[in-house]
């Protein structure tokens, strides 16, 4: 869809002429997975995979809504003075709590608006479509209102939106990525005191292929804690020998030092992930600095293996997706991407690769899951930014 043809239907649909168009990417975490809530690093990167918004204000209190991705449901309106949760009110309910939080912290957002919005994010699949829509709604409010909006707290704002609106207990990884991104560049997190590096990451012949499992993640909430209760009980073992704050804090060397006082195998294999996939983070940013594709997509490959068997979050389906990339040529690493169980996996792919790279990866995960995945091709992408004429 052309924004050309996006500024037609919002004219039609609200009957203004005048309107300012924006972008928000998703974004992909490139290595660094189940890291954040062992006091480790996170490594993703916004990506050219996002949302799109046209906006203009009203001379009213009320905010209209409107998604191309969810044309059936029409219009959504609401009044600017009521922005509670309604569950009736449906996906809206994640721009009118970034609205809604702004202007409790202050900001004068004083007129109605109309926004539409257009995803290219595929619903589901874990390329954090509900980050991009608040930090487009953040910056859309920010933007038409001339408000002095530090982007952290915009980005902090979206987490609320998540975890104090929406009832999803999630981390800022999302938000940050999609906040913070960069063109050619990735983001070395650290979820805990958000200090952060920007790494480059020049893939020059190279894109990034998100090949989707099209298994909704059904486990992975309830995995998720039940891999969190792991951890917590690994560290406070540990803790007994190691004065330690968290298993990201542990090199490899410690660990494998004191790895024989943990109580059962289960608990030794999920703390070894914790622990080699943050340092696996650093390795990557110097393999990147270095512009060490190669061992970077090692790295990648090596992330896949330890989320597999150690910490046992892929699922068949995961796995015979990132085999079956593993498989091809022309293919720096792969690995899921995401909790786990379903969802996405990445993988860095020559160019003049990619077409057989995805018809022969998805003949093989045909056959063996028994239903066909979807792959998208991204490249590293710019955060939340105004937009001129161009093509979507």
């Amino acid at each position: 869809m052309k924004l050309i043809g996006l500024k037609t239907k919002f004219t039609e649909l609200f009957k203004q002429t005048d309107m300012k168009a924006f972008f928000s990417p998703g974004r992909i975490n490139l290595i660094g997975e189940h890291t954040d809530y062992n006091g480790g690093n996170v490594f993703p990167c916004a990506i050219t995979l996002g949302t799109y918004g046209l906006a203009a204000k009203r001379e009213d209190q009320i905010i209209n809504f409107y998604s191309e991705n969810f044309s059936e449901l029409g219009i959504i309106s609401i009044d600017l003075d009521n922005l509670e949760y309604n569950a009736a009110d449906k996906w809206t309910n994640y721009p009118k709590g970034m609205i809604k939080f702004l202007k409790e912290s202050g900001y004068e957002i004083n007129q109605g608006l109309d926004i539409l919005y257009y995803g290219n994010i595929p619903n589901g699949a874990g390329l954090s479509s509900s980050a991009s829509i608040e930090l487009l709604t953040g910056f859309i409010v920010q933007t038409l209102f001339d408000l002095d909006i530090d982007r952290l707290e915009l980005i902090k704002t979206g987490q609320r939106v998540e975890n104090e609106f929406i009832g999803v207990n999630s981390g800022i990884m999302d938000q940050f990525a999609v906040g913070k991104g960069e063109k050619d560049t990735a983001i070395l997190l650290d979820c805990n005191t958000l200090d952060y590096e920007l790494i480059p990451v020049v893939l020059e012949k190279h894109s990034i292929v998100i090949m989707n499992t099209k298994k909704r993640r059904e486990l992975a909430d309830s995995k998720y804690n039940e891999r969190r209760s792991e951890c917590d009980q690994a560290l406070a073992e540990l803790q007994k020998v190691l004065t330690v704050s968290s298993l990201g804090a542990l090199d490899e060397e410690t660990f494998a030092e004191h790895q024989s006082i943990l109580s059962n195998e289960t608990i030794l294999k999920r703390a070894r992930h914790a622990v080699t996939e943050n340092q696996r983070t650093l390795k990557a940013a110097v393999a990147l600095k270095a512009g060490n594709l190669e061992e970077f997509g090692q790295l990648m490959n090596e992330s896949h293996i330890s989320l597999r068997d150690d910490y046992e979050v892929t699922g068949p389906e995961l796995d015979a997706i990132v085999q079956a990339a593993w498989d091809q040529s022309g293919i720096l690493g792969a690995r899921m991407t995401g909790a786990g169980f379903g969802g996405c996996a990445i993988a860095i792919v020559e160019n003049d690769k990619i077409d057989d790279f995805i018809d022969q990866v998805g003949k093989q995960y045909l056959v063996q899951i028994g239903y066909p995945g979807e792959f998208y091709i991204a490249q590293i992408s710019d955060g939340p930014k105004l937009l001129e004429e161009e093509s979507v």
